[in-house]
């Protein structure tokens, strides 16, 4: 028995197992130019009598479901007594749930109360996932990503604080040739200073729909960077990387040319010999041009 979502559907790579929950469409804020997964949406908010349909059908169906993903891009949005409704059913219906997960933007993490995300974290919601993206304000601003620095960290730690898991996100190449240096700079502070428990790194990837405007938004100054230059980045954003609290980090998403994984602080000298083995062998990154601009 399948759901009828309203597709397109996105879920983050590790909750490839879990049961999926569209408890809103789309994104409310849906401006970031390096991103296409809701531009064919319009954000709306579904009403209780459907998620509660459909938690019933699927626990009639999937009752040993251990993992709950909560949908669209935006399910933090939701009003948080909504929300909690929401929980408790799932956790009410499936007995044997371990996590419920949902994408979070600092800027719905900041709206919350410190009180509201705790009673969330206590109804059942464990995990969010974020996307960082990038540490330079100067980056942030031309990819339109709705938050800087500061706030990013502040949301981090906000929810880290309430009891959260937090799964974050960066692109390697996000400023081009001409911020290299500034965005790697800045998304390593960003990283120590709030530690995640689990960080991904991902390489740019702009579908073609999305393309011109990314590059218009830097007013003809964006020059991608190629794969040398990518594990280059990785490199620097490893060796910036200072935190004395564990971070699983991971760089296996399809996006990017190499795959290199370790927890800091103790697999960080690890990881850096990795990526200088790896310049030195250039045989194992991609060839150019499998994986597009």
């Amino acid at each position: 028995m399948m759901l009828n979502y309203d597709a397109p559907l996105y879920r983050p790579p590790s909750e490839a197992r879990s049961l999926i929950f569209q408890v809103t469409l789309g994104c409310s804020f849906n401006e970031c130019s390096f991103c296409d997964m809701y531009r064919s949406k319009e954000y709306s908010e579904r009403p209780w009598e459907d998620v509660k349909a459909e938690i019933d059908m699927m626990a009639k169906y999937v009752p040993e479901t251990r993992r709950v993903f909560l949908a669209d891009g935006d399910a933090l949005n939701l009003d948080s007594e909504y929300m909690i409704k929401i929980l408790k059913y799932i956790r009410e219906k499936f007995a044997n749930i371990e996590r419920i997960s949902c994408y979070a933007m600092p800027m719905n993490i900041l709206k919350k109360t410190p009180e509201e995300l705790k009673k969330m974290n206590d109804a059942g919601l464990d995990m969010f996932y974020l996307g960082i993206e990038s540490g330079s304000d100067v980056v942030l601003k031309k990819v339109t990503k709705g938050a800087v620095a500061k706030t990013i960290i502040k949301s981090v730690n906000k929810a880290k604080e309430a009891g959260y898991i937090m799964s974050c996100m960066v692109i390697l190449g996000l400023g081009g040739k001409k911020y290299s240096k500034e965005h790697i700079k800045g998304t390593a502070e960003v990283i120590s200073a709030c530690s995640p428990n689990y960080v991904g790194a991902l390489t740019l990837y702009l579908e073609n729909g999305i393309k011109q405007e990314f590059i218009d938004k830097y007013n003809g100054e964006f020059v991608k960077i190629n794969d040398d230059e990518g594990l280059e980045e990785l490199y620097e954003l490893v060796n910036q990387i200072n935190t004395e609290e564990e971070i699983i980090f991971r760089v296996n998403h399809g996006s990017n040319a190499y795959t290199v994984k370790g927890t800091f602080p103790q697999d960080k000298q690890e990881m850096l010999d990795k990526v200088e083995w790896m310049k030195d062998h250039p045989e194992i990154v991609r060839p150019q041009g499998i994986r597009g601009f």
